[in-house]
């Protein structure tokens, strides 16, 4: 998972766009995370630089990042030095993880002075670091002082050096000579794990696609290579250089069936047969910020949301244990009609009772056989008293019945409830959408208002999309955008779509007076179900109707409606085309 440097050499040469460009933007929305905006002659881009152990990188983002109110101080830092700074160039040596990025800024003094920004991605010594133009480092993201490492120290005012670099093979460059000679190091082991050693810029999942090509398939030792599988390989790694400097590569974004990021390349992979997704994507900086943004945002939001994930849970298992209690309770009250019946049966044979006795077996008349019944009796009571008794467990279970079925239906609302608000919490994007998700529950009762300082956020509003024949969809984000988006926004005759007895976002197909064509209908239904708990299913049953057959019962928890007239129509969630259907695509 780990961006190589041959990955980082292609992004190096789709950012060469980008030079001549002037900085117009820097915030540093994370402790290892910088973006700086640049505008060029026709437009704009955001670089992000993360330095993180688990996901260094730099590459173009399109991705929705927060910008802190309070700059973090290296941030500050480098406005201060790169604020309307000319991009000069970017450079990389051979396939080394390390980007350089040189600027012409003006100092304090009003003089032109070339700063190089150094993008060093290499695991968990990532760093960026800012060099001045006499090569001694301004500052860094991350400070590495003597009792970090003894080996390189990066620290303001030091000699500014490069990592120590292995000689490797470029693959692009070695001849079959060369890789032979340098396979031959090693007698035994993993093949794959060999060609990372020996070659500069590739990644374990290019080592094993080309070994698997190599071996088809089979798992193979060093030391049993033969002939055949060598000049498979040799030829494998031959063609992977010739697309590599052609340009004909395949962008693969490698996903779990559970839709989760795992591993990503530029070129096609075959190696893991059906157990992982893939995923084509149009260039490299693309396939990095679909990668990690996807991989990064759960992970963000998880570790910010996580005391609401806990409480959720903690609420999800409280309401499901107590209706578990309460069906066990209602399925006793089963036993009120037989209470009922020992009452009738003692009341008609009351005069074959004496006090003192400790059951009587009186006939069934109820039943057309007229079974024997052995009905217990409290000796210390007068028979008057015992069928008293048995009426009044049956009228107490009766009413236990019906206060246990309604306990039941309003918990069992409750569950789904907080089910829904889970569900919109998974997909949280932005701190907003979590500000909106606590002031919903706390709302409800479920969390201490806090007090929140400066003015309270803006509103977001719902997510838009556009049909392919331009029907307008909106999505709400969480409950309460959902009610206003379906009882207030929505006009009578336009489409409301919901995935079935399945937690999801209100969806809105807005008509305008016109009947939507059956692939709006669709479109919409998959919107619906891709903003869903069913999100990674196949085949998604989505409810739809007209707005105006939408309703909220008094009293109803947020985002809760009934409808009616509706249709049910089954769709596949599919990102790519989710992706394709935003407004202003």
């Amino acid at each position: 998972m780990a961006l190589d440097g041959a990955f980082l050499h292609l992004v190096k040469k789709e950012l060469e766009f980008l030079i001549g460009a002037r900085v117009d933007k820097i915030y540093q929305p994370s402790k290892e995370q910088m973006v700086i905006g640049l505008r060029y002659r026709g437009g704009s881009a955001r670089l992000l630089f993360s330095a993180a152990a688990d996901s260094a990188r730099v590459h173009i983002t399109s991705s929705d990042i927060d910008n802190p109110a309070v700059p973090p101080m290296f941030c500050m830092l480098m406005r201060k030095h790169l604020g309307g700074a000319k991009l000069l160039g970017i450079r990389q040596d051979g396939f080394e993880r390390i980007l350089c990025f040189d600027f012409e800024a003006m100092n304090e003094l009003g003089d032109l002075v070339n700063l190089t920004l150094v993008s060093e991605i290499m695991g968990k010594y990532s760093n960026l670091i800012l060099v001045g133009d006499d090569g001694c480092i301004i500052d860094s993201i991350k400070r590495v002082d003597a009792e970090m490492s003894r080996a390189r120290l990066v620290l303001p005012k030091m000699k500014y050096e490069l990592p120590p670099r292995d000689n490797r093979l470029l693959f692009t460059e070695a001849s079959d000579e060369d890789i032979r000679a340098a396979l031959a190091e090693y007698k035994t082991g993993d093949p794959a794990k060999a060609l990372v050693k020996i070659f500069e810029g590739i990644s374990p999942v290019i080592a094993r696609e080309w070994i698997f090509y190599a071996t088809r398939g089979e798992d193979t030792d060093l030391s049993a290579m033969d002939e055949n599988i060598m000049s498979r390989l040799l030829f494998r790694i031959k063609q992977t250089a010739e697309q590599y400097r052609e340009g004909r590569l395949q962008y693969t974004v490698l996903r779990t069936k559970e839709n989760l990021p795992k591993d990503f390349t530029f070129i096609d992979v075959q190696q893991y047969g059906a157990i992982l997704v893939k995923q084509q994507k149009e260039s490299a900086c693309e396939t990095l910020d679909y990668f990690y943004a996807s991989r990064d945002t759960e992970s963000r939001i998880k570790q910010r949301a996580n005391d609401l994930f806990r409480l959720l849970m903690n609420l999800t298992e409280r309401i499901s244990k107590r209706i578990s209690n309460q069906q066990a309770e209602l399925a006793d009250c089963d036993r009120k009609d037989e209470y009922k019946l020992y009452g009738d049966l003692l009341s008609a044979n009351i005069y074959r009772i004496n006090k003192g006795d400790e059951s009587v077996t009186l006939e069934n008349f109820y039943d057309e056989n007229c079974p024997q019944v052995e009905i217990k009796l409290d000796s210390r009571l007068a028979p008057a008293k015992n069928v008293q008794k048995y009426y009044h467990e049956y009228k107490k279970l009766v009413t236990a019945e019906q206060v246990l079925t309604e306990q039941i239906r309003k918990n069992s609302e409750e569950l789904v409830y907080i089910e829904s608000v889970f569900d919109s919490l998974t997909r949280a994007r932005t701190d907003l959408d979590i500000i909106e998700l606590r002031a919903e529950l706390a709302e409800q009762g479920y969390l201490r208002a806090g007090k929140m300082k400066g003015k309270p956020p803006k509103e977001q509003p719902p997510l838009k999309f556009k049909t392919s024949d331009g029907f307008s969809v909106f999505v709400g984000r969480n409950n309460r955008q959902n009610d206003k988006l379906t009882l207030k926004t929505a006009g009578k005759t336009d489409i409301w779509f919901h995935t079935h007895n399945i937690t999801g976002s209100h969806v809105i197909l807005f008509t305008e007076g016109k009947t939507p064509s059956d692939k709006a209908i669709m479109e919409a239904a998959m919107l619906a179900a891709y903003h869903s708990k069913a999100k990674n299913s196949s085949q998604v049953p989505v409810d739809y109707t007209e707005a105006r057959f939408v309703k909220k019962p008094n009293g109803a928890k947020p985002g809760m409606v009934i409808f009616t007239n509706n249709s049910t129509v089954y769709v596949k969630p599919d990102e790519d085309e989710v992706n394709a259907l935003k407004e202003g695509k």
